[in-house]
């Protein structure tokens, strides 16, 4: 069975697919979105728990004040005052002591030197090799580093494991989803340049106040005003010009954008595409690195803070989900050990590190816990990947469009990431570079561009 043609198809309902199709119905595009689940977001999403009836986040995901685009995407979908914004960051060791990390008066990329100082769980000598490291950082031309993991990187410069473990991981972990002997030092650069170094605002803390669903609710008439959103639609053949859905339906089009999951995408899309155009040839490439979420419910609160970073402790991050700190959820990047376990052997586990860190969890009762295992939560950045990311647009007029946090985009698999995928693709369809639809990155400060000995000719890094 045929549908009529549409102008543009989109597969894919995550945020690539999503930002896509904004923009699209934006310039008065005709949009048909497929998605397979009954629901938009994709991996950023949330789900009702059938043990509790709550909506629950599949896992916690933030934005940073770097994060341009994705804000871009929120104000659109008027959904900018969804989110909470922190300028602190909370670094709690075993025991309970507190460390505030938080940007004070001086200018990037000196903005966190008095609270670096400051912190308990680092010695002088530390703050000063994370300077000297850091410095390092914002010199080098991150793509000429890309063939080699971070953990080399910050051994050459005399990081040690201590404190590899107490602040470098933590944070790569975080934000590229793999252990620092595994990423590319390219990838691991990208967070500290783009988040840390290059604008005193740009390592600002973006929390959701409500489930990640509830942020896309207006992506339904924003896209459907212009076209259509098919839920439940899942793709079992995709070329340059249709789709094929498994109850058999197909649906065809001017352009198509494929914003499926990279592990999909040589499954469905035609095979003669996939031999004449070489951007395919690399998917196979990519492998993936799972997260887990944990949501925790206590009998008394026993976070005071809106979230904190467990030093030194397999859990890395943990988020107070109500306002008295009774409900928590517990992140886990970069989890592989943690996928066989059960959800037994999970709480234990993330019910130790939390009472390791937090005194008051001590006489706490654990009401519940229910675990999330996400074992393809993100592509893995592994050291060489970044040239095999392939494009967005096909290499000739026609061919099938490609969105998804795993192509191009400079960033590592995160929802900038997927947004900037996503308006590349639309920007492919419209037939203009992508750079006139992406919104720049933070102004790069003054003192950065100095210390940066010039690398840095533009706004960004």
């Amino acid at each position: 069975m045929s549908r009529p043609s549409v102008a543009v198809l989109i597969v894919g309902g995550g945020i690539a697919g999503i930002a896509a199709a904004v923009r699209l119905a934006e310039q008065g595009i005709r949009v048909t979105l497929l998605e397979t689940r009954k629901k938009l977001g994709g991996r950023a999403t949330s789900f009702t728990d059938v043990r509790t009836g709550r909506v629950l986040d599949n896992c916690q995901h933030v934005m940073l004040g770097c994060c341009t685009n994705y804000a871009d995407l929120l104000a659109r979908l008027d959904a900018s005052t969804q989110i909470r914004w922190y300028r602190e960051q909370y670094w709690i060791e075993a025991g309970g002591r507190l460390s505030v990390i938080r940007p004070g008066p001086l200018p990037a990329p000196l903005q966190f030197s008095g609270s670096f100082l400051a912190a308990k769980f680092l010695t002088i000598r530390e703050v000063a090799a994370i300077g000297r490291a850091c410095a390092s950082i914002l010199r080098a031309d991150r793509a000429k580093h890309d063939n080699e993991t971070f953990g080399a990187f910050l051994a050459r410069h005399g990081q040690g494991e201590s404190l590899i473990r107490k602040f470098w991981s933590p944070v790569i972990v975080s934000a590229c989803n793999m252990e620092v002997d595994r990423v590319s030092a390219g990838a691991a650069m990208h967070v500290f340049q783009e988040g840390f170094l290059a604008n005193a605002r740009a390592a600002d803390i973006g929390v959701p106040a409500v489930p990640l669903v509830r942020l896309y609710d207006r992506a339904e008439a924003a896209i459907s005003s212009r076209g259509e959103i098919v839920l439940g639609a899942g793709v079992e053949r995709l070329d340059a010009r249709s789709a094929t859905t498994t109850d058999g339906r197909t649906f065809e089009a001017d352009r198509v954008v494929c914003a499926l999951p990279v592990e999909r995408v040589n499954r469905v899309v035609d095979e003669a595409i996939r031999v004449e155009d070489p951007r395919f040839s690399t998917l196979d490439d990519f492998a993936h690195s799972p997260i887990l979420g944990v949501h925790l419910e206590f009998d008394r609160p026993v976070l005071e803070q809106p979230h904190a970073v467990l030093v030194e402790r397999s859990v890395q991050w943990l988020f107070r989900k109500d306002d008295d700190g009774k409900s928590l959820h517990a992140v886990i990047s970069a989890a592989d050990d943690w996928m066989p376990l059960d959800e037994q052997q999970i709480a234990d586990r993330v019910l130790a590190d939390v009472r390791a860190c937090l005194p008051a969890a001590a006489a706490a009762t654990l009401l519940s816990a229910r675990s999330v295992k996400e074992k393809r939560a993100t592509f893995a950045p592994v050291p060489g990947l970044a040239a095999r990311r392939p494009a967005a647009a096909p290499s000739s007029s026609g061919g099938l469009i490609l969105a998804g946090d795993y192509t191009a985009t400079g960033w590592p698999a995160t929802m900038e990431g997927a947004t900037r995928s996503g308006y590349a693709a639309a920007a492919a369809v419209l037939g203009l570079p992508a750079e006139s639809l992406l919104v720049p990155s933070l102004p790069l400060a003054t003192l950065a561009r100095v210390l940066s000995r010039g690398r840095v000719e533009s706004a960004t890094l």
